[in-house]
């Protein structure tokens, strides 16, 4: 949707809403319908403040609170520069275990990545850890951006023990695809959260501010026999993800 087109679409669901609610939370409730209609994907960049305030006739104040709102939910964030961005905040459930690309397919997002390097390696103690694997053993290592419709989501390392992918080329841009293929595909995984700031290498990668929060998790998949096939450590941008845990007694 154009800037030109959204205005419209703002000035026209403020007039039909409920005059008793106030307007920056009718400015807030159209914006959200907007976003949740998909006429603003992730990403769009919101017209700014004073666009806003002059083609609806409302107050600064009222603009700025309605956009605090916004922020506060997610649904949008600021960037550099003052400017607004519709978020690409995805759920993602930790009771079951999915692929990112299918984590985005599922939402309707289409699911990317571009490749830091891939390579056959010595593992790194951390990995010989994980993955129970002598220092003399080799893996294949990977490191990407994943991205959903293009923008950047999460920065991704992931070791797999050359027994189970003998050579990088083998690996599109779905490592479990390639683990399908080839008769390893995990069935089971336990995974450890923890919370960091972003590094300047981090920010870089992942197009954030260095120091926002990041979401780390460190993911071990097993086969059906219990070997372990895979070790990933996943760094999440805080502003875009949220997991979801199901709890029973």
């Amino acid at each position: 949707m154009t800037s030109e087109g959204l205005l419209k679409q703002l000035s026209a669901d403020i007039a039909a809403s409920d005059p008793n609610v106030p307007l920056f939370k009718r400015l807030k409730s159209g914006i959200e319908s907007a976003i949740l209609r998909k006429d603003l994907r992730p990403g769009a960049v919101l017209p700014g403040e004073r666009t806003l305030s002059e083609a609806l006739s409302l107050s600064r104040v009222t603009v700025r609170k309605a956009m605090e709102l916004l922020v506060e939910e997610g649904l949008v964030h600021r960037r550099h520069g003052a400017r607004t961005e519709v978020g690409s905040r995805v759920e993602k459930s930790l009771s079951t275990l999915t692929s990112f690309s299918e984590d985005m397919s599922s939402r309707g997002l289409s699911p990317g990545c571009k490749w830091i390097s891939k390579q056959i390696t010595r593992p790194s103690p951390a990995e010989m850890m994980a993955l129970g694997i002598s220092a003399d053993s080799q893996v294949v290592r990977m490191k990407r951006i994943r991205t959903a419709d293009g923008i950047p989501m999460a920065l991704e390392t992931s070791a797999v023990p050359t027994k189970f992918i003998a050579s990088p080329d083998l690996i599109g841009d779905s490592l479990y695809l390639t683990l399908e293929k080839l008769g390893a595909m995990p069935q089971r995984a336990i995974q450890r959260m923890r919370s960091r700031a972003a590094s300047p290498s981090d920010a870089q990668y992942l197009n954030c501010v260095p120091g926002l929060p990041l979401l780390v998790m460190e993911r071990r998949c097993f086969l059906a026999d219990e070997q372990i096939v895979e070790f990933t450590e996943s760094r999440y941008k805080g502003d875009a993800y949220d997991f979801v845990f199901e709890l029973r007694r």
